[in-house]
């Protein structure tokens, strides 16, 4: 039916419909060869309880067009995961076959009260599997809430710098740093970040994000 429709048109509105479709094209940001940032994590990277243009991937995708990095983000966040989670969907997420991964992954955990050996382990088998296949790994931390005690938070807090360590990881200690704690840029339940609090924690996470591409972009060996 295209074909059809195509034959009749007058031939100066074939020549401007050509012409609309290239300056179209030229306009769309280059996706063939850019370079593919998996955000594998929960409600945080996901987007809970915000907008779809408000969300750290969506907000995350601009800052870098913004800055000219040729980048597709993937919202690889699930409300409510847990690292146990993220392991059971990790071969999947890999199938997009990224070249970063932003892994944001425990919180949940955390919140459930999980032993921190747990999480850990966890986290050890994402972080081996994405490695395998050869993917840029930047380990984005969580905190411990304070009323988990002193002992749970500090073998919580423990394990995020330990096995940034142990693999050689780029590390951001707190995804929610600068946001925890400021009703101002949290939603209602106090947990998650509004719009002007994702802004913050893309401001600050940018440069290890930009860190992480550059080391992508490296050729090996």
């Amino acid at each position: 039916m295209r074909r059809l429709t195509t034959f009749f048109l007058p031939r100066f509105l074939l020549v401007v419909t050509l012409l609309a479709l290239v300056v179209t094209g030229l306009g769309r940001p280059a996706t063939a060869a850019a370079t593919r940032i998996l955000a594998f994590g929960d409600s945080l990277t996901a987007g809970y309880g915000l907008s779809e243009a408000d969300g750290f991937v969506p907000q995350l995708t601009a800052a870098l067009h913004k800055m000219g990095r040729d980048v597709q983000v993937i919202n690889g966040g699930v409300s409510g995961d847990t690292t146990a989670g993220g392991l059971s969907r990790l071969d999947w997420a890999l199938g997009d076959q990224p070249q970063v991964m932003l892994l944001e992954l425990g919180g949940n955990d955390m919140l459930r009260g999980l032993p921190p050996s747990v999480t850990a382990g966890n986290l050890e088998q994402i972080v081996t599997k994405a490695a395998a296949a050869k993917v840029t790994i930047l380990l984005i931390g969580m905190k411990a809430a304070p009323n988990l005690g002193p002992d749970y938070r500090s073998q919580f807090d423990a394990l995020y710098p330990a096995l940034a360590k142990s693999h050689n990881l780029l590390f951001y200690p707190f995804m929610l740093d600068g946001v925890a704690g400021d009703p101002g840029l949290l939603q209602s339940d106090g947990i998650h970040p509004n719009p002007k609090g994702v802004a913050i924690i893309i401001d600050r996470i940018m440069p290890s994000v930009i860190q992480a591409l550059d080391a992508a972009g490296k050729p090996a060996g």
